[in-house]
């Protein structure tokens, strides 16, 4: 690993650098996993000083100081690696103050916690502040457009400054433990591996709940919608890491080439298909955990009553290929539902004949495979009941494998953390490629075009339900239903 590294922030005073960043910074810190030499540049427009910063960034950590283990030696250790710098991101004159910071012997990485449409101009300003080299990196965070072709647009810019292996745009769940264990389960398991076709598998749920609401980002948020905040990046990556090819090795340019090929694969839905494999849904008002909320157009930032952005999307997907001809991947997200959950759920085909007595529903075998809340995968087996009054009666039984209780850890490393630390390591292995940028947003390009040509509505459905009732009906036609916990 480098340990010649240095760190610059931009968004420093930011609420994603606040609730990820500095907290995943920490506890590298805390774990020794960051070399004593690495400094850290905090890069906001805010008028105050390093000391000033560091206090408050202390205050936000004081959850995380308060619970950790020797929290005073690893934050007197971490604050000393800050130096505050005001810039004005749009101003390119005040970047000279970060040139004079940066020591050109070292390998600087750029984390862009901005909007994208800075994306362009802070490469174009570090450029002219003389800030980079062939060794700097830069980490971009989602969304990376808003459709394919803003995408290239943004793309195109960064790569005039740097080259493509030193681009890091983040996918944070990719940094989860359970989404990296899938390749572990898949390839290092000979009995699921072996299971794992459309010989075996009748159909995939991917799933990605969410209790809150728009959170204050109402006018962010109606320009984008459900399907460009999560199916186009989270979801879809989710889809990659369970449907792709064996890579030849684990280097970062064999795998991100297998999840290009899926993207790639994916059977477009279009204005032909849209009405059959595709629902909108929008929150409206409701009850969560016993708490009255309001609809999407009477939150207090809304500012247009009349929005049908959605909230809510639930999809039909096939990829076309000898693996996975004919299975169906059931995708939903969703805000105000009623429970926060993500999980990847693998549904095996019954036996094509019976002979244990009971309902063959009883029979399927499902793999669970939880991101959150807590982390883990689970096995549903079918064994006999124990029982003398039954002759081989069944029941469904669960093997499980909970990370949390089986580390015997008192926490799950963050994302980021181990995002952070790839980077640090120069290993794109996590890390989205442009290739599946493109393709991804080739594939939702097509899908949001459908909707506005076939003027599709979102469908209401009350906050704190599991979403609209046509979702419902996208799966049951087929015979199958949502899985809920």
């Amino acid at each position: 690993m480098d340990t010649q590294i240095d760190l610059v922030i931009f968004g420093a005073r930011g609420d994603l650098a606040n609730r990820k960043l500095f907290p995943a910074l920490f506890w590298l810190d805390h774990a020794r996993l960051l070399a004593d030499s690495v400094r850290i540049a905090a890069v906001a427009r805010d008028d105050i000083d390093t000391s000033e910063f560091i206090k408050q960034t202390a205050k936000t950590l004081e959850p995380i100081l308060a619970n950790a283990s020797s929290s005073e030696i690893t934050w007197d250790r971490f604050s000393q690696r800050f130096d505050y710098i005001k810039i004005d991101f749009a101003e390119a004159k005040q970047y000279a103050t970060l040139a004079e910071w940066r020591n050109p012997d070292r390998t600087m990485i750029y984390y862009l916690a901005t909007p994208p449409t800075l994306f362009g101009s802070i490469s174009q300003y570090l450029h002219r502040a003389d800030c980079l080299n062939e060794s700097s990196r830069i980490v971009l965070e989602k969304p990376i457009g808003h459709n394919q072709q803003s995408s290239t647009s943004v793309n195109d810019t960064v790569a005039q400054f740097f080259s493509e292996r030193n681009i890091y745009r983040i996918d944070h769940y990719l940094g989860k433990e359970t989404v990296q264990n899938l390749l572990a389960l898949r390839f290092a398991n000979r009995m699921i591996n072996s299971q794992w076709d459309n010989t075996c598998i009748d159909h995939i749920q991917i799933t990605a709940a969410e209790t809150i609401g728009i959170e204050g980002r109402w006018g962010y948020y109606d320009q984008v919608g459900q399907l460009r905040d999560m199916v186009q990046n989270h979801l879809l990556q989710l889809l990659c890491m369970v449907a792709m090819e064996p890579p030849n090795s684990l280097q970062a340019d064999e795998i991100r080439a297998e999840k290009v090929k899926i993207l790639r694969a994916l059977s477009p839905i279009n204005s032909s298909n849209i009405t059959e494999q595709a629902v909108r849904g929008q929150y409206s008002a409701g009850w969560i955990a016993g708490t009255p909320v309001v609809g999407y157009t009477e939150e207090e930032d809304c500012s247009n009553t009349t929005s049908d952005t959605e909230t809510y999307v639930a999809l039909k997907a096939f990829i076309d290929n000898w693996r996975w001809a004919g299975v169906p991947f059931y995708l939903r997200t969703g805000k105000r539902l009623k429970e926060k959950v993500t999980q990847v759920i693998i549904t095996y085909k019954n036996h094509p004949h019976a002979i244990f007595p009971g309902h063959l529903d009883e029979a399927n075998n499902r793999l669970v495979i939880r991101l959150q809340p807590n982390e883990g995968i689970q096995l549903e087996m079918v064994s006999k009941k124990q029982s003398l009054n039954d002759r081989l009666s069944l029941e469904r039984r669960t093997l499980n494998l909970d990370f949390f209780d089986s580390t015997g850890d008192t926490r799950i490393p963050d994302a980021y953390e181990r995002l952070f630390l790839e980077v640090i390591k120069g290993d794109q292995w996590l890390f989205v490629s442009r290739e599946e940028i493109d393709a991804s947003w080739k594939w939702c390009d097509d899908l949001i075009d459908a909707w506005e040509d076939k003027t599709v509505r979102t469908n209401a459905y009350p906050a704190g339900s599991s979403g609209p009732s046509r979702a419902e009906i996208l799966i049951e036609k087929d015979q199958r239903s949502w899985y809920e916990n």
